[in-house]
C-alpha cells in the first residue's frame, strides 16, 4: 500500500496528555491540566442542559447543514447564513481550506510558530510551505507580504497567535490587507476571540465587504468549553463559502454539539464572567514572573508563555510529578519556556506554588 510520498515520517497532532493516565503512572490523586487551552470553568449551564435533550435521538443523521446553529451564529455576529461555513471544530475548516486551494504547485505563508495545523494539513496537500519568524512575539506581517507570489494561496494569521498569545492590532491588520493580492486568502484564525481585551484588536468582521479574500475562523472549544464537541466555523463573503462547501463532508457537525453551540451562544453573560476570571488570573501569572523576573509574552488568550530558563521538557517532567500537565516550550519553537493554561484561582494558586519548588529545584540541582 502507497500513500502521498509526503505523509511518510510525519507526526500525528499530539495532545496534551489526559489526566486519568497522568494519575496511573505518577499514583497521583489530583492532577490538573493546564496544556490544553480549554476553559477551566467549563460550559455555560444552559449549553449543558441543551446537551440533555439532543441526547434523545441518536438513531438520526444531524442537520447537514447546520441550519440552527448557522442562524444563531449569523445573527451573533451580523452575517448572512449563508455566509458560514461550519466545520467539527476550526480545525477542519482549516483542513477543507488546504484541500480546497493548495496542491504541489501552490505555496501557503504563515509565522513561525504559530498553530501546527496550518503546516501539518498544507504538507498533506503537497503544497510549499513558507514560514516567517515572529518578531518580537508577533507575526512580521512585512516579512510575510514579502514571501507571497504567484503561487500563494493562503496566507494564515493566527490571532491572537497560538503558542505566542500575542496579536496583531487593527493599524496593522488593515495595512496588511490593502498590499494582499485579490487572488490570496488571508485567513484570520481567531479561536481565541472571546478572551480579547486589548482595545486595538481589529474587527474583521467590519472587514468582510470590503475584502473578499479574507476569511475568519471561529471556535465553540475555548473560552464556550465544548471542546469535546468539535464544532467550529468559518466567515467569509458568500461566494466563497460557496465554492468552499462541495468539500465539506456530509453531517460533520454532529447535533449534540450544533444544540449545545446554539444554547451556549444566547449564554452571553456566561461567556463575560469567564472573560473576567481569566484575564484576573493572567494578570496574576503577569504579577509572579514579574516579581520572580521571569520573562513572558503579554496575553490577549487564555493562555501564557514564561522563560523559567531551564529546558521546556524538564520543566514539564518536573511540573508533571507535581500533578500539573503543561506544554513544554521545546516543540514551540521556545525552548527554554513553558505554556500555562491560566485555570481558576484554585489551580493557579496550587501551580504557582509548584513551579516555584521546580524552579527551586532546578537551580540546587544546578548547584550540586
Amino acid at each position: 500500500m502507497k500513500v502521498k510520498s509526503q505523509i511518510i515520517g510525519m507526526e500525528p497532532y499530539k495532545p496534551g496528555k489526559p489526566m486519568e493516565e497522568v494519575k496511573r503512572e505518577l499514583g497521583l490523586k489530583e492532577v490538573h491540566k493546564l496544556a490544553s487551552n480549554e476553559n477551566p470553568y467549563g460550559a455555560s449551564p444552559k449549553a449543558k442542559a441543551a446537551v440533555q435533550q439532543a441526547v434523545l435521538y441518536p438513531e438520526i443523521y444531524p442537520d447537514g447543514y447546520a441550519a440552527d446553529i448557522r442562524q444563531a451564529v449569523a445573527d451573533h455576529i451580523g452575517v448572512k447564513a449563508s455566509q458560514l461555513l461550519f466545520g467539527a471544530g476550526s480545525d477542519e475548516v482549516i483542513l477543507m481550506l488546504c484541500r480546497a486551494m493548495l496542491n504541489n504547485e501552490t505555496n501557503t505563508v504563515m509565522a513561525s510558530p504559530t498553530f501546527s495545523q496550518y503546516k501539518h494539513n498544507a504538507v498533506i496537500e503537497g503544497a510549499e510551505i513558507r514560514e516567517v519568524p515572529l518578531k518580537d512575539g508577533v507575526h512580521d506581517l512585512e516579512g510575510m507580504l514579502e514571501q507571497i507570489d504567484e503561487n500563494t494561496r493562503i496566507v494564515w494569521v493566527c490571532n491572537p497567535n497560538n503558542p505566542t498569545g500575542t496579536y496583531v492590532n487593527d493599524e496593522a491588520f488593515q495595512a496588511f490587507m490593502r498590499q494582499v493580492p485579490e487572488n490570496v486568502l488571508v485567513v484570520s484564525d481567531e479561536a481565541y476571540i472571546e478572551y480579547v481585551t486589548a482595545q486595538d484588536y481589529p474587527n474583521t468582521l467590519a472587514y468582510l465587504n470590503e475584502y473578499p479574500n479574507l476569511m475568519i475562523l471561529r471556535t465553540f472549544s475555548k473560552a464556550y468549553g465544548l471542546a469535546s464537541m468539535r464544532i467550529g466555523y468559518g466567515v467569509a463573503q458568500e461566494k466563497l463559502v460557496q465554492s468552499l462547501d462541495p468539500v465539506r463532508p456530509p453531517f460533520n457537525t454532529n447535533t449534540i454539539a450544533q444544540y449545545a453551540a446554539i444554547a451556549a451562544l444566547g449564554d452571553e453573560e456566561y461567556i463575560e464572567e469567564c472573560r473576567i476570571k481569566n484575564r484576573k488570573e493572567l494578570d496574576r501569572l503577569e504579577r509572579y514572573c514579574e516579581k520572580k523576573g521571569l520573562s513572558y509574552l503579554p496575553s490577549q488568550t487564555n493562555f501564557m508563555l514564561i522563560q523559567t530558563g531551564v529546558s521546556g521538557d524538564v520543566m514539564f517532567d518536573a511540573l508533571l510529578k507535581k500533578g500539573f500537565i503543561i506544554r513544554s516550550g521545546e516543540a514551540l519553537g521556545y525552548p527554554d519556556w513553558i505554556r500555562v493554561t491560566a485555570g481558576t484561582s484554585e489551580q493557579n494558586t496550587c501551580f504557582l506554588q509548584a513551579l516555584e519548588e521546580c524552579l527551586d529545584e532546578q537551580k540546587h540541582s544546578v548547584k550540586g
